[in-house]
């Protein structure tokens, strides 16, 4: 059926895939490998990651109306959340380099037909929807410290944030409640998606290899997390521009970690259908529809 297939893939009876332990060493390497991917299709990777900064700046725009802004540094953040579901045109690009395969802008979209798709919407579904809680959760943590009136100005806010015992309030609170839905994310997704790319095991399949690999590595990929959550505060500035460079290496390095991570097996790979359109030759249609033809 293909709900079964979604969820377990063609892989579901097989045995579960084997995590390696990695260290910092490997952590530098990933990294490594991801800015040279990026150095070596620069122009593709910011091409998938423009809307980062776009994003950003509109969010940006909109905080000048003061009702949104104390929901910008959740947003931005937030971006952190449901970045594995954006970076999969990276992996894909990092995985046609890794085989020696054409890596052309183009290529980045083959997930689209890939047979594991359906797990990759599922699974992306899931981070929208954690992201989407984060969001009601920031909100009701600075209801709970300053009330449903929005801040007068942005100096105003930022005042009330850094001088005042409800704004302290709201840094701590505010950032642990961050960092749990960020532990949470990087958890579920630290290496699902790239593997839903690599092998045909389905969204549960992927789901219980990420959770594995985290719980086999938990001080490495927290260290992980700190430097992304690093990186990202230092590519969104000024005005998040710099994600075009951040997020490309990134995603790029989530690829090599993934590989650092689960050991390769004979588990099938996803399917890719045909990206030919398919056309019905002339013949096959009523003569009537081509009078010219004898």
């Amino acid at each position: 059926m293909a709900h079964s297939h979604l969820i377990a893939g063609v892989a579901g009876s097989a045995a579960a895939p084997t995590i390696r332990k990695i260290g910092l060493a490997d952590l530098k390497d990933a990294l490594s490998r991801g800015a040279d991917d990026f150095l070596a299709m620069p122009t593709h990777a910011i091409f998938l990651c423009v809307i980062y900064p776009l994003i950003g700046l509109i969010a940006a725009r909109l905080a000048f109306g003061y009702s949104v802004l104390p929901l910008l540094y959740p947003l931005a953040t937030g971006f952190a959340l449901v970045g594995p579901l954006a970076a999969i045109g990276l992996y894909e690009l990092s995985r046609r380099r890794e085989q020696g395969l054409d890596v052309s802008a183009g290529h980045a979209f083959d997930v689209l037909r890939s047979s594991s798709i359906g797990a990759i919407v599922a699974l992306g579904l899931l981070l929208v929807v954690i992201f989407a809680v984060w969001m009601a959760v920031a909100n009701a943590i600075y209801i709970g410290n300053f009330g449903y009136k929005p801040p007068a100005s942005a100096a105003a806010f930022i005042h009330d944030v850094l001088t005042t015992e409800a704004g302290w309030t709201l840094i701590v609170v505010g950032n642990a409640a961050g960092f749990v839905f960020a532990a949470v994310a990087l958890t579920l997704s630290a290496v699902s998606f790239p593997m839903l790319l690599d092998r045909d095991i389905g969204a549960a399949g992927a789901l219980l290899t990420s959770i594995r690999a985290v719980a086999a590595n938990p001080l490495i990929m927290a260290v992980w997390g700190l430097i992304v959550a690093a990186l990202l505060l230092i590519g969104s500035l000024p005005f998040f521009i710099g994600l075009t460079v951040v997020l490309p290496i990134l995603g790029h390095a989530t690829w090599h970690l993934y590989r650092k991570l689960v050991v390769a097996d004979g588990t099938p790979a996803p399917t890719y259908r045909s990206a030919e359109r398919i056309r019905r030759p002339a013949a096959d249609f009523p003569a009537a529809l081509f009078p010219w033809r004898k």
